[in-house]
């Protein structure tokens, strides 16, 4: 709809204003596909700023309540929004998930979800760099399995992190599983670059 050009002459202030008028946050999921379908054709494209306003309004009460698989609304929802403003998505959904406390066991699989279908090799290396920035725990390591089961190559700098804090945070994991399969999938994967 041409009603949707107001989001490009918002301020922030005004697009939460706007997003929380519409209740964008509780709004049902099958308008919320139709919503992100009609962002795709705007133009011009929204700025960083309003898309990851958008991203925090329309997603992350949603992905921090899950407690059990996502509606393939919301999974549709995520896609189309992901394929134009995986950017902003990522720096709003990852760093709200990676703060939560506990299991998060839905938003894990819904990471690797994302990782292995929706997100750019560019958005990729921003997850992993944001998810070396903390301690690592049991609920994230299958998010970095998925990160290498995408077989891209890697910024130097970036590996040589993955396997330093690999490296530094082993004793944490000596009777994991899933560390174990994430150390042999680095191997595998990126066998050219680790010495």
């Amino acid at each position: 709809p041409p009603e949707l050009s107001i989001l490009n002459n918002c301020s922030p202030g005004q697009l939460e204003g706007l997003c929380s008028f519409l209740q964008l946050s509780t709004c049902p999921e099958p308008f919320l596909v139709r919503f992100c379908s009609w962002l795709l054709p705007l133009s011009p494209d929204l700025s960083y700023t309003s898309a990851a306003i958008l991203a925090e309004q329309l997603f992350l009460r949603r992905v921090l309540s899950l407690t059990q698989p996502p509606s393939r609304h919301l999974m549709a929802a995520l896609t189309s929004f992901c394929s134009k403003y995986s950017h902003p998505l990522c720096r709003v959904l990852v760093a709200a998930v990676l703060q939560e406390p506990g299991e998060g066991a839905e938003q894990t699989k819904l990471m690797c979800e994302l990782v292995e279908e929706c997100l750019e090799p560019h958005s990729v290396q921003l997850l992993l760099s944001q998810i070396l920035e903390v301690p690592l725990c049991e609920k994230l390591l299958p998010v970095l399995q998925a990160v290498l089961g995408r077989q891209e190559v890697l910024p130097p700098e970036l590996l040589d992190l993955l396997v330093l804090t690999l490296c530094q945070q082993a004793p944490a994991f000596t009777t994991s599983l899933s560390f174990a399969k994430l150390v042999t999938a680095l191997l595998t994967v990126c066998q050219s670059q680790v010495s």
